[in-house]
C-alpha cells in the first residue's frame, strides 16, 4: 500500500476499483472469450452454445455464499435467492424444526435477537492471544506429551504472542493515520458529489465526464476541483465518481481495523460479538444465536459475490450471472474484522442441510482457534458431497509457506477432497495473467480466475460496479461449478472439482508473480498452473456423463488441459 487512496482489504478479500489502473475495459470482460473478443475471460456465450447444441436440460443448484449478506431485493438477484419451502414467512415460528427462526433465505450468524448486527470485530490474533494466555504463557510445556490438538493450540499461541509482543508488524504503520481527518474528506467528498449529481443531471459518471464538465457557480467548481484532483492524483479518471468514493470509505473502514489490531497489542479485544450475539462460543452446541437479517446494511460484499454466480441471465438489467439456474442461499458470517470458526463451522452445516451443494467462502484469516469445528464441517460437506470454493486471499504471499483459514488440512491429519482454493487472474490491461495482489502456492492455491475489475450488482436494488480480489475468483469459480452441475446433475463433488481443475488454461509464457516483478511459469503459483474456463469445464463434464457418483474419473490421463 504505497498510495494513501490505493484500497487493499485482506481481510475479507476485497480490492475496490483498484487505484492505479487508467485504462478502460468493458464490463463483464471476465465472461468473455480470448478468441472471439479478445479477452482472457471465461468463455461463457461459447460453454452456452455447448450445452444448447447439445440439447441438454438444467436441473436447479443451490449455490450457498458464505460471506457479509445479500442485497435479497436487487432487481438481477430476487429472483434467484433460495427460499426454504419448509418455512412460513415471518410468523415467529421455527417451522422445519431446524433452530433458525424464520431463515427463509438462509441466516445471519451475525445477529441479536433485537435485531442488531455484528458489522465490526475484532481480529482473531488478539482473541487468540488473551484467550489462551492464562492456559500457556510461562508454562514448562513438552510438546512430545500434546495431542495433536493442543500441540496446534500451543503453537498457534506462541505465534499469536510473538507477533503481539514482537517486532513492529505490517499493521503498525498505520497507527497514527488520522481516521477523523479522512472522514471528514470522504463526507465533503460526498457532498461535492451530490452537487455535481444534480448539475450534470446523471447520478453516476466518470471522472474523465466530470473533468469536460463546464461549472455553472463557484460550489460547482470547488467540488468539481476537490473530486477531480484526488481522481487524478491516483490515474482515475475511467472509473466513476461514486466507485472513487466508495472506495474512500471503505480504505477507512479497512484502517480503522489494522488499528485494533495495533490496539490489541496492549489491551484485550472489545468483545463486539459477545455484545449483540450472546451466545456461548465455546459451545459448538449452543445454536440458538443469530437472527434472519440476511441482508444486513454492510452486504457489498456478499451482493457483489451473489451476482457473479447467478444475476438473472437475459433480462436486459445490468449484467448476467454464470449459471441460469440456481438459487443463492445467504449465509452471513462476515464481519469488519476476522470470522469466529463457530460462525464458519455452523453455516457450512447449515448449508448443507439445506440443501446447497456448492458453497462459496469469500474471506479469511490467519489465525483458527476452533479449527477442528470448521475441519468437521469441511468432512461433513464433503460426506453429503458438497463442493466447497474459497478464496485465496490478497496478501500477494505464498500459502504454501503462511497461514491462511480455512484450509483443507486437518488439524488430525488428512486433507478435504471437497475444496477448491482460488487464486485471482488480472484484469486484460494489466500486462500479466496474475493479479498483483493475489495469494499464491503451488500445494494450496488450486486454480486462478479472473478477479480484477469485475462487474457484478451491488446493494441498492439497482446498483452494480466493478470490485476486484481473490473475493471475486472465488464465487466465478463457484459459478463455473454450478453451471456444470446444472446441465450434469450426476456429476460428484470430487469429479465436478476435477472438471474445473481440468479446464484450467495454461498461459504458455511466464507471469508476474504477485507482489513482485519476477517472471514465472503459472505452475509454480498453483496446482493446475492456469486459468479456469467455463467452456473446457462444460466439455469435461460431458465425458463423464453416465458415471456414478463417487466412482473413478475415466480416462483421466487421456483428458489434457489446453494451452492458452
Amino acid at each position: 500500500m504505497n498510495k494513501v487512496y490505493k484500497i487493499f482489504i485482506p481481510l475479507v478479500f476485497l480490492v475496490v476499483s483498484s487505484f492505479a489502473q487508467n485504462n478502460t475495459i468493458p464490463n463483464s470482460w471476465h465472461m468473455m472469450d480470448k478468441e472471439t473478443d479478445g479477452y482472457y475471460g471465461i468463455s461463457a456465450d461459447k460453454a452456452y452454445q455447448f450445452l444448447k447444441t447439445n440439447k441438454l436440460k438444467s436441473k436447479t443448484v443451490i449455490v450457498a455464499v458464505i460471506d457479509t449478506g445479500i442485497d435479497t431485493l436487487h432487481e438481477d438477484l430476487k429472483e434467484v435467492i433460495w427460499v426454504n419451502p419448509k418455512e412460513i414467512p415471518n410468523n415467529r415460528k421455527d417451522d422445519d424444526n431446524n433452530g433458525y427462526i424464520d431463515d427463509v433465505h438462509g441466516w445471519n450468524f451475525l445477529g441479536g435477537r433485537d435485531g442488531r448486527n455484528v458489522k465490526v470485530d475484532s481480529d482473531e490474533r488478539g482473541r487468540v492471544y488473551y484467550g489462551l494466555k492464562n492456559k500457556w504463557d510461562n508454562k514448562e510445556i513438552d510438546k512430545t506429551t500434546l495431542s495433536k490438538s493442543d500441540l496446534y493450540e500451543y503453537n498457534m499461541f506462541l505465534r499469536a504472542k510473538a507477533e503481539i509482543k514482537g517486532n513492529e508488524t505490517e499493521e503498525d504503520q498505520f497507527a497514527n493515520m488520522d481516521i477523523p481527518a479522512l472522514k471528514s474528506l470522504h463526507n465533503s467528498l460526498i457532498s461535492s458529489d451530490s452537487i455535481l449529481k444534480i448539475a450534470i443531471g446523471k447520478d453516476t459518471f466518470t471522472g474523465n465526464e466530470l473533468n469536460g464538465y463546464v461549472t455553472k457557480s463557484f460550489t460547482e467548481k470547488r467540488g468539481k476541483n476537490e473530486i477531480l484532483g484526488l481522481m487524478k492524483e491516483n490515474n482515475m479518471l475511467d472509473q466513476t465518481v461514486k466507485e472513487f468514493i466508495d472506495g474512500l470509505n471503505d480504505y477507512i473502514e479497512y484502517i480503522e481495523g489494522e488499528q485494533r489490531k495495533v490496539e490489541a497489542k496492549n489491551k484485550i479485544p472489545e468483545p463486539y460479538r459477545k455484545n449483540i450475539v450472546g451466545d456461548d462460543e465455546t459451545n459448538l452446541n449452543d445454536r440458538s444465536y443469530g437472527n434472519n437479517d440476511v441482508m444486513t446494511d454492510f452486504s457489498m460484499h456478499g451482493t457483489h459475490c451473489a451476482g457473479i454466480i447467478g444475476a438473472k441471465r437475459n433480462n436486459e438489467k445490468g449484467m448476467d450471472g454464470i449459471a441460469d439456474n440456481v438459487h443463492i442461499m445467504s449465509l452471513v458470517v462476515v464481519p469488519d474484522g476476522d470470522e469466529h470458526d463457530k460462525d464458519i463451522s455452523l453455516a457450512i452445516r447449515y448449508a448443507v442441510d439445506n440443501g446447497a451443494q456448492i458453497i462459496t467462502m469469500s474471506f479469511g484469516k490467519n489465525y483458527s482457534p476452533q479449527k477442528q469445528w470448521v475441519d468437521e464441517a469441511f468432512a461433513y460437506a464433503e460426506s453429503k458431497n458438497v463442493l466447497l470454493v474459497h478464496a485465496a486471499g490478497n496478501h500477494a504471499k505464498n500459502i504454501d509457506s503462511v497461514y491462511n483459514f480455512p484450509n483443507p488440512d486437518y488439524v488430525n491429519g488428512g486433507r478435504a477432497g471437497n475444496t477448491i482454493t482460488v487464486g485471482a487472474s488480472a484484469e486484460p490491461t494489466s500486462g500479466s495473467f496474475t493479479a498483483s495482489f493475489s495469494n499464491y502456492g503451488k500445494t494450496e492455491v488450486d486454480i486462478f480466475a479472473p478477479g480484477a475489475k469485475i462487474y457484478s450488482t451491488l446493494p441498492g436494488k439497482n446498483n452494480y460496479g466493478n470490485l476486484s480480489g481473490t473475493s471475486m475468483a472465488c464465487p466465478l469459480v463457484a459459478g463455473i461449478a454450478a453451471l456444470t452441475l446444472t446441465y450434469y446433475p450426476t456429476l460428484s463433488a470430487k469429479q465436478l472439482k476435477y472438471v474445473i481443475e481440468k479446464s484450467a488454461q495454461q498461459p504458455t509464457i511466464k507471469v508476474n508473480k504477485p507482489g513482485s516483478d519476477d517472471k514465472v511459469y503459472m505452475s509454480t503459483l498453483c496446482k493446475t498452473g492456469g486459468i479456469v474456463n467455463a467452456y473446457e469445464a462444460v466439455k469435461i463434464a460431458a465425458t463423464l456423463v453416465g458415471e456414478k457418483i463417487g466412482q473413478p474419473i475415466p480416462n483421466a490421463k487421456m483428458i489434457k488441459n489446453k494451452k492458452g
